[in-house]
């Protein structure tokens, strides 16, 4: 077997070219490591965050942002330290969010782990490319606007974006392992601080030039447009949407896997957590803010292509753009973990088959394998049908966000910390956690009733393949 591979290959390390465990040697630091959690967290839960504070209001919207950021460094701080087992230091390295439950928690938890990590990967591609499809939409509308004015509709079929986004990801998906990611995700990065940016700036240039519009401390009020069951369901969706800007636990320690061995993993993985998530709560806060500000009840869901932003149509081209950049490295950045399991299981299933395990050379720089060209080729094809089918925005991210925030970000990080720390139970420390493991998942499960209602809706009205922007 190949040093280096996503296996251990149980080499000695006799010069200085690999780890402890065979593996060559990981050179991830700080800077990639923080680059990869941006690249993860800030998705396109951005776009939805001004639509969430027309729901929520001021306060809500505020205490509920910072409330999910502190929550999920906190939990992060904890999941940090389970990448090695027993001593989060010296102990033997856990390659993956499945491994450290399994090492901490025992067999049934692996399962359930492993349950909700892949499908919270599965469904955020398939997130990822509507929201991907629905900006390069915003692109050719802007410039319909521009040219025919505002009164023409200069509405298009998404099918063709969705294709081009799976066509391009085709491509991408060929990259082999998390490794090789790096400048992907500092690429995504810097897109992710672009399109922040230009929102940040349009919101401002909007409320410059005097716009009016109306917020309230509660979000749209109960009215004629608008029922009190009407307002409890979009809360419940909001709220989901919200977990989703944070969903990024999941691919926390194949990151942390990255890393140099010195200074110890775990603290270099706090640290970068810490940088990633106050950066992006700050991004949150200010598009949050300033979109409901600017738009006010009338936000939509995807505040990039909201109608107040198509002028200046090159400015919000380019936001799209980066939008779309950066989502092309996000749907790396958060499949991975599931191409190396399906990948790891087959080699273990079939070793003897050339068609799993051969490595071909191409032009002499790129290391072709049949099986992953094959499979994962299919599998983004897949995915982009998917989302062609069901290309309900806000609605589908609110429930990835409910449905996997609670087991990923918080339940598995608190039960592995129990277990390691040997916390006393009914001790202080022990029901505390279990207070706020317990809150988190009714909040979860308040925002997944909302987010089925709200896909429920949209599916009553829509209709196959013709999803329009």
């Amino acid at each position: 077997m190949q040093k280096g591979s996503s296996f251990t290959s149980g080499t000695v390390d006799f010069n200085g070219h690999f780890d402890d465990d065979g593996r060559i040697r990981r050179t991830g630091t700080l800077m990639s490591a923080s680059a990869h959690i941006i690249t993860a967290v800030i998705g396109s839960g951005v776009l939805s965050l001004s639509w969430c504070f027309a729901q929520l209001g001021w306060i809500a919207g505020i205490v509920l942002l910072v409330a999910f950021g502190f929550i999920t460094w906190f939990t992060c701080l904890l999941l940090a330290d389970c990448y090695r087992s027993p001593d989060p230091v010296t102990g033997t390295r856990n390659y993956n969010y499945m491994q450290a439950v399994k090492a901490n928690l025992g067999g049934l938890s692996y399962r359930l782990c492993g349950l909700s990590q892949y499908g919270t990967q599965v469904g955020g591609t398939i997130g990822y490319t509507i929201t991907s499809a629905i900006s390069m939409a915003a692109v050719k509308r802007s410039n319909c606007f521009h040219k025919h004015g505002h009164d023409k509709g200069c509405h298009s079929l998404n099918n063709s974006y969705l294709l081009i986004f799976g066509a391009m990801e085709i491509v991408l998906s060929q990259i082999p392992n998390f490794h090789k990611l790096s400048l992907v995700s500092i690429v995504a990065t810097i897109m992710s601080f672009g399109y922040s940016s230009i929102g940040i700036a349009l919101s401002i240039a909007k409320i410059a030039g005097g716009a009016h519009s109306k917020t309230s401390l509660t979000g749209i009020p109960v009215g004629q447009n608008m029922t009190s069951m009407d307002k409890m369901w979009n809360c419940f969706s909001a709220i989901g949407d919200v977990a989703f800007a944070y969903a990024f636990s999941l691919v926390l320690l194949e990151i942390q896997d990255t890393l140099k061995s010195s200074p110890p993993e775990n603290k270099v993985m706090k640290r970068a957590s810490t940088v990633g998530i106050a950066t992006s709560t700050v991004l949150y806060t200010l598009c949050g803010v300033l979109g409901y500000a600017a738009f006010g009840n009338d936000a939509s869901g995807n505040y990039l292509t909201g109608f107040g932003f198509y002028e200046p149509f090159w400015l919000v081209d380019i936001g799209n753009l980066c939008v779309v950049v950066h989502l092309l490295g996000a749907y790396q950045v958060i499949i991975q973990p599931f191409f190396a399991f399906v990948e790891i299981w087959s080699h273990n299933k079939w070793p003897e088959s050339r068609f799993i395990t051969k490595e071909y050379n191409f032009i002499g720089i790129y290391r072709i394998n049949l099986f992953r060209l094959s499979w994962r080729t299919v599998y983004v094809i897949l995915a982009t049908l998917v989302a062609m089918i069901f290309p309900f925005f806000n609605s589908f991210l609110g429930l990835i966000g409910a449905t996997t925030y609670w087991p990923l970000t918080v339940y598995f990080p608190i039960e592995m910390h129990i277990s390691k720390a040997k916390i006393e139970r009914n001790s202080f420390t022990w029901i505390w956690l279990k207070i706020l493991s317990f809150t988190c998942l009714i909040v979860a499960f308040l925002a997944a009733v909302g987010s089925i209602r709200g896909l429920v809706v949209s599916v009553s009205t829509f209709e196959l393949f013709h999803s329009v922007s």
